[in-house]
This record gives C-alpha cells, structure tokens and sequence, in this order.
C-alpha cells in the first residue's frame, strides 16, 4: 500500500515557530475563580500533535483537587441558581461575543492541540456560538405548568429546577463544541459545572474556556475545570457533590461510569461510540455519494463517534462507488494540519494509530482488501478504503476512529437494513438515494438514533436532539428544547389558600 510520502504528503517541519510566553493558565486548574496549581504540583505537558513538542502545559488535578472543585461548585450553585434568567441569558451572549473576538486564537489552538485541519477548527468555534446562542435563549424558557387539582383551593405546579452540580468529562476530538454543548445549557438552567477535559486537549477544551467565562463576569465558582488523568475522573463521577455526570467518550467508559453512578442512584448522561452505516441505493447519485461517503469517514482522521465505519452498497453501483471513493481518498494531501491545502492531519496518539493499524492487518488477513491508502508513518495515516469485509472482522463491528472506509456489497434494501442493523450500536446512519421518500422510509427502519438522507453522517446541529441508543448513549438528548429536560428535573409544587378539614 503506498506509504504517507508517497500520495500528497506534506512533514510539520515548515511552519514558523511560535511564541514560548507562558499564558495564564500554564501548569493550572481553575478553581473558586482563579489559576491555581495543583495540590501536589503535577502537571500535564501538552503536545502539537503535528509536531510531537510541547505546546503548553495544564495542572493534573488528584482526587483531593477535586473535592475542593466541586465544594467549591456547590457553594456557588444556590446563588447561580437564585440568578435571574435574563442575568444568565446576558451572560451567555457576552460569552459569545468574546469568543467571536478571539475565534482565530481558539483555531490556531485547535489545530495544534487536536491535529485538526483549520476548517475543523473554524467548525468547532462556530458550532460553540451556536450552542451559546440557544443557550442563552433556553434560559428564558417556560419552566413551570399549572396543573388542574381536585382540591378546592389548591394551586399545583410542575417547575423545573436545576439539578446542581453538573460533572462533565470531554473527550480530546472536540474540544471546543463538545465542551459548551454541555457547559452553555447547563449553565442557563441553573447549574454550576465541573469540568474535566481530556489530558489531551486541556487548552481549547478547558483552561482557555475558563478564562473565556471568566473574563465576561460569570461569579467565582460557577465553572471550574479540573483537568487530569483517569483517577480524577473518578473522583468526579464517584463524588457525592455531584448532581449529575455528562460524559462523551467510548461505550467502554461509558458502562463504568453508569455502573459506578448507578450504585450512587445518581443521574447520568453518556454520549458514546458509534459504528455508523452509510447506505448507497443503486439509484443514488454516484458523484454525490462519494462525496459523503468520504466526508463520512475520512473527516478528521475518522475520529469522531458519527463517522461512517461501514459503507453498504447495493450491487449495481458498487464497483464505480469504490473506485470514486479511491480516487477522493488519493487526492487527500496528509500532513501538518497548520500548513495551507492539507486535507488531514496526524492521528491523535500512538495507541489509536496502533488500535487502527491493527484492525486493517487483522482484515487483510482474513481476506479484505486495500482498494487505496493503508499506509502510516508517524501518527499520519493515509485515507483508505477496504473491500472484501466481513461481517465477523473486527474492522467491520468495531468502532475505528481513523481514516479507514470498509465497503460491503449487498443484493438488496431488505438486506442493506439487516447488515446495518446488526451491531450493538445506535447512534446515526445515512442513506444516499435518488428518491428521498424511498430514503425517508428506509430510515425509519434502521435502529439508530439519528438518520440522515443524501447527506454525512458527520451532522450536528445545536437546535438539534443528538444522542444514540444502546451502546451508543444512555440518558437524555444534547440540543435546543431537549436541554432543558436534561439539566433540569421536575418538582411538584403545591399552595393551599384555603382551610382543608382533615379527619384528625
């Protein structure tokens, strides 16, 4: 297979250094309103993934860090509450406007801290304003109902109140918008939040946000970011402070924390892995489906949960679909994402280049077959794609996380729906059709829980319900009135203006 060097490779070594002043937060967590380090000093270096060298640092919070983060949270959580909606709304919208002010600093910082391209950088900054802007207007949503009682006198109410302290753990691949999807709505019901970001990405996905919040007036103590290793998060999901735990990330973490806050009784949203269908009818445009098709599963690196993991292609158009997805995959130049006309950046690690490269050997081993790509050197791995699959490899009932699209052929739809519903997962599938209503019909058979016709499966929109089902999500729904439902709970409310006559 050809190598990285070999088909539009670009090395990091070109770019201009950048400059060493130490920002605020270096080395810190965020906690009662301030930079502090940690209690015992540790801190986490954080790397150009493009590079390998360090870009800055954060603090690595211990357990005891994270007490005093959610003691803090707790403190501040009653006033917040007790906080007027238009004071939060406000609040959000100069969150916002600053943001806006500082998006090239936020993009220059994604791209180093992820290995993402900039227009996934420029995504991620617009996506956060979005979810700012619902927010913002969520804080002045109906929150209470007026029920009808059998009681002469007796007022009844359904409100909504905020939970209280939120614990939110972010993974490293989004770390800006998946960050404020969960801290802007939380936030504008009520909440205070602890953050944890991912040890990755503790700069865009955490410290940075802090100073953001913090500039435009939100009180001491309503955010705090903690980043830190595993034992940290643990300390947060186990804390009894907690009201609620968010977590995005794998279906494997994710079953432990909803066993751990399961045991605790405490409420939980999980966003978690998917191993997403893309389904090419034999009357889909083939110019149009291969430009979602590779969208789909090379956007990124693959390394997000709503890639497409498995391309079904009905018989007819099968062998043009693969050979237009070969050909956009070679044309895709891989190298330093900071550099202008890269189309993908590095992989974020060593252990998901190896979890990647050893998913395709095994394939090939069992008789798949590299159509084009296949190549790794260093963390970049060339887009590629894969035929021959079966429904037993690894590759094919695996969530991936990189630029590898394995391609099945089918005979028909009945068996296009089987093949797409046969997997633990539930989160999104696409269809690409020449008949939308044919596509609107078909997806209602499929078992995800986001469907998407003659389009990516790599959508998401703030005013959206985004979530999956089985080992794809547990709990709620991200985006617009969902939100509420979901940062908030119910409490009944009574009032009785005049006397009742008890029997004793």
């Amino acid at each position: 297979a050809p190598t990285p060097h070999s088909r539009h490779h670009r090395t990091p070594e070109a770019r201009m250094p950048t400059s060493s002043t130490p920002s605020p937060w270096d080395g810190s967590l965020f906690i009662g309103g301030a930079f502090v380090p940690a209690e015992n000093g540790r801190t986490c270096v954080v790397l150009d993934k493009a590079r390998q060298e360090p870009l800055g640092s954060a603090g690595s919070a211990s357990p005891a860090d994270m007490d005093r983060a959610v003691a803090q949270a707790a403190l501040a959580a009653r006033d917040w509450a007790a906080t007027d909606f238009g004071t939060r709304a406000d609040l959000l919208r100069t969150v916002a406007e600053r943001l806006r002010s500082r998006s090239d600093e936020f993009c220059d910082l994604i791209v180093r801290e992820t290995g993402s391209i900039r227009g996934k950088a420029e995504y991620e900054v617009s996506g956060a304003l979005d979810e700012l802007h619902q927010a913002a207007g969520l804080a002045g949503a109906a929150t209470s109902e007026t029920l009808p009682s059998r009681a002469p006198g007796r007022e009844s109410v359904a409100e909504r109140v905020p939970l209280g302290v939120i614990g939110v753990i972010t993974p490293w691949n989004f770390p800006l918008v998946l960050a404020m999807r969960v801290l802007a709505p939380a936030l504008a019901t009520g909440n205070a939040v602890v953050l944890k970001p991912s040890p990755h990405t503790p700069l865009s996905g955490g410290l940075l946000l802090a100073d953001l919040f913090a500039s435009a007036g939100l009180p001491a103590g309503v955010l705090q970011v903690v980043p830190g290793e595993q034992d940290a998060g643990e300390a947060l999901t186990a804390h009894p402070g907690t009201a609620m735990v968010h977590f995005t990330g794998s279906s494997a973490v994710g079953r432990a924390i909803a066993r751990d806050a399961g045991s605790r009784l405490k409420k939980v949203s999980l966003e978690l892995g998917g191993n997403n269908s893309l389904i090419v009818l034999e009357d889909a445009d083939l110019d149009q489906a291969g430009a979602i098709g590779a969208w789909s599963s090379f956007h990124y690196q693959g390394q997000t949960c709503i890639t497409a993991g498995r391309h079904i292609v009905l018989r007819p158009v099968y062998d043009r679909y693969v050979a237009d997805l070969a050909a956009r995959a070679a044309r895709i130049t891989v190298g330093d994402p900071a550099e202008d006309g890269t189309g993908l950046g590095p992989l974020i690690s060593t252990q998901q280049r190896d979890r990647a490269r050893d998913l395709l050997a095994g394939a090939v081993e069992a008789g798949a077959h590299v159509v084009e790509g296949g190549g790794c050197e260093g963390l970049f791995h060339r887009p590629t794609v894969v035929t021959g699959v079966t429904p037993d490899m690894a590759l094919w009932t695996e969530e991936i996380f990189a630029p590898i699209a394995p391609v099945m052929v089918v005979d028909s739809e009945e068996e296009a729906v089987a093949v797409a519903n046969e997997t633990e997962y539930g989160l999104v599938d696409a269809i690409v059709t020449g008949d939308p209503e044919r596509g609107r019909r078909l997806a209602r058979r499929l078992g995800s829980a986001m469907a998407h016709v003659n389009d990516t499966t790599c959508l998401d929109e703030a005013g959206a319900p985004f979530g999956g089902r089985r080992a794809s999500g547990l709990g709620g729904r991200s985006g617009g009135e969902s939100n509420l439902h979901e940062y908030t709970e119910l409490r009944w409310l009574t009032v009785q203006h005049q006397p009742v006559a008890y029997p004793y």
